[in-house]
């Protein structure tokens, strides 16, 4: 989850520098072209080409249908919405994922479960402060975005059983390069090197991003990984704030605070439980 966390910043910061000069559709080609390459390559250089035979082709479509539309959702995000706008309503997600994964995987829906969650949510709160007027279209259209990813992971999460990850990252691209084509057909821009340079690190980054957190739900349930998420919204934080100048607000680091203790509590086992585990 580290190496998630670290890409997933990464991503985000190259999605800011191109706010407003590339397209979004365009963006998402340019990831999802860097993603099929490198996957092919490793599979062809690995001799692993039958990973690429899987007979859940149709999951493998709606995980990616829906993941297109919420990475195109958090992208118009961040270019009309403050960072820590975009990162806290996208943070609702573990909600809807340990929603969604217990109506549709059977995870158990645990009141310690519930209570991180809760925390994590409320974490949020105060780093975006009550009494912001955050609900405009372009928070529903985020908040969608939520949704979209909560259905994703969730789908990840049943992939994981049978499918390699690279199976998975090779169907993410596979399924996503002709939406995004599609949609970029009549707004072409010709990037300069600088935003080639940035296309090419969102596109390298969301590949490690997704691969870590294929690996991570291989690990432990699609409710905790995602809960772990949360320490993305203080991290970008500190991005922001050495790379833009962007003050550390107070409320950023309570809200922190309130949101480790929820991820240790969603992780800590009574010590019952662990003998019964080693037994």
């Amino acid at each position: 989850m580290v190496g998630a966390l670290l890409s997933f910043c990464l991503m985000a910061v190259g999605a800011r520098e191109l706010s407003g000069e590339i397209n979004t559709a365009q963006v998402m080609l340019f990831r999802s072209t860097l993603g099929l390459v490198v996957i092919s390559l490793i599979l062809f250089a690995t001799k692993q080409t039958a990973l690429i035979h899987s007979p859940r082709i149709g999951l493998h479509c709606v995980r990616n249908g829906f993941h297109f539309m919420g990475q195109y959702g958090w992208l118009v995000g961040i270019t009309v919405l403050p960072l820590a706008e975009v990162f806290a309503l996208e943070f609702t997600v573990p909600l809807w994922t340990a929603l969604i994964a217990w109506l549709c995987l059977g995870e158990t829906l645990t009141l310690r479960k519930l209570s991180a969650i809760l925390l994590g949510l409320l974490g949020v709160m105060v780093i975006v402060k009550p009494g912001m007027a955050v609900f405009n279209l372009s928070s529903f259209i985020v908040l969608g975005a939520a949704c979209c990813y909560a259905i994703s992971h969730t789908s990840t999460k049943s992939l994981a059983v049978t499918e390699s990850p690279l199976t998975i990252l090779f169907y993410m691209s596979l399924v996503q390069l002709p939406l995004g084509l599609l949609l970029t057909l009549n707004h072409w821009t010709a990037p300069t090197l600088q935003q080639g340079g940035w296309l090419f690190i969102i596109g390298a980054t969301a590949l490690t991003a997704h691969f870590c957190m294929t690996k991570a739900m291989q690990h432990a349930e699609v409710s905790i990984v995602v809960i772990l998420d949360f320490m993305r919204l203080p991290a970008i934080g500190m991005v922001g704030a050495v790379l833009y100048g962007e003050s550390l607000a107070p409320s950023l680091l309570v809200g922190a605070i309130i949101m480790l203790i929820g991820n240790l509590f969603a992780l800590w086992q009574p010590k019952t439980a662990v003998k019964t585990l080693k037994s």
